[in-house]
């Protein structure tokens, strides 16, 4: 005979699994006959509450997975986080539900349906939108994680990769092997991830005296983080470019391969998170690897425990990762 689960009353009420939770743990937050409906039911329904529930003992919720529609696809960074967001939601005995937002709704400032239906009992949303959109869903009283960005005016916390100091990393290598004369591709103003790696290329450039030059910092996208179909490249050519993302540094190697210049021999190239699932033409991509399993690990953490009633201050987690050396740049004399 399967065994009731909160989430069997939550659904036999009208409620969460996690409303279920605090009423059964006597904690505050819904008017007494809310209760007393929950306690009734769980009666009736036969269930058994052990005491006093344990953060590791929270199981059976619903968690919505927002992710914006222009960093969705089927060989991209973020499909690949997100399945692996779905295993560890499954493994921790939860359910994942997803909802890619369109820009029109980010635009119209509308709740997606999961959060107007009242389906989930938190929410990671995955990539960056609008920051009037993330506020309008931070404050909707939904626990929500933001995984690969941060806003600090959201009320929510934050799991994000150490992007200013792996950018650091990647550039201090490339002045190390020679290269003065380096420039940045990425549009820092589209998000949180590529303002701050922006910010190590230029920590790296700064502590070594370089110029920063502002001909030589390429935008890849607009601000609604569609990528552009050709780089507005210089005239003069810098020595080595550092890309935000391995995928527009494979754009990049390509287009300077159609214009005659050779990658590494002309032109230094590195990327950014270690992200090529299909063999690509051309020299392996220098990079900083992204350790896209501790970060799904800490968010599905940091929305369980919200979900479970702690109270504590919203935090930032940021989680490390390595460079990883190849072909696409070179050292120089």
């Amino acid at each position: 005979m399967k065994k009731t689960t909160m989430r069997d009353i939550g659904k036999a009420v009208g409620v969460s699994a996690v409303t279920v939770s605090k009423a059964l743990a006597g904690k505050s937050g819904m008017s007494d006959a809310m209760r007393e409906r929950i306690l009734r039911k769980a009666r009736e329904m036969g269930y058994t509450y052990p005491g006093s529930e344990t953060l590791t003992q929270v199981r059976n919720l619903d968690i919505g997975i927002l992710i914006p529609e222009a960093f969705f696809g089927s060989n991209t960074f973020y499909a690949n986080m997100y399945k692996r967001l779905v295993q560890k939601l499954t493994e921790a005995g939860h359910y994942a539900m997803l909802e890619l937002v369109s820009r029109e709704t980010e635009e119209a400032l509308a709740l997606p349906k999961i959060l107007e239906n009242q389906r989930v009992s938190g929410l990671i949303m995955l990539g960056q939108p609008r920051k009037e959109f993330s506020r309008l869903i931070a404050s909707h009283g939904v626990p929500v994680v933001f995984l690969d960005f941060y806003d600090e005016q959201a009320s929510a916390d934050a799991v994000v990769g150490d992007n200013t100091y792996g950018c650091y990393r990647l550039t201090s290598h490339l002045i190390k092997n020679g290269h003065q004369r380096i420039g940045f591709v990425g549009n820092y103003r589209a998000t949180s991830s590529i303002m701050d790696r922006y910010l190590g290329f230029c920590r790296a450039m700064l502590m070594h005296e370089l110029p920063l030059r502002e001909d030589w910092v390429i935008m890849d996208r607009n601000l609604d983080n569609q990528l552009q179909d050709t780089l507005n490249l210089p005239e003069e050519m810098p020595g080595a470019f550092v890309c935000n993302c391995d995928v527009v540094a494979r754009k990049l190697m390509i287009q300077l391969a159609e214009r005659g210049i050779r990658v590494p021999e002309d032109v230094s190239v590195t990327g950014y998170d270690d992200f090529e699932m299909e063999a690509m033409p051309g020299p392996g991509i220098s990079t900083f690897r992204v350790d896209m399993y501790a970060m799904v690990d800490a968010a599905v953490k940091a929305v369980t425990d919200r979900c479970a009633g702690l109270k504590k201050p919203f935090e930032r987690t940021v989680i490390g990762g390595q460079p990883v050396y190849r072909e696409s740049e070179r050292a120089i004399s």
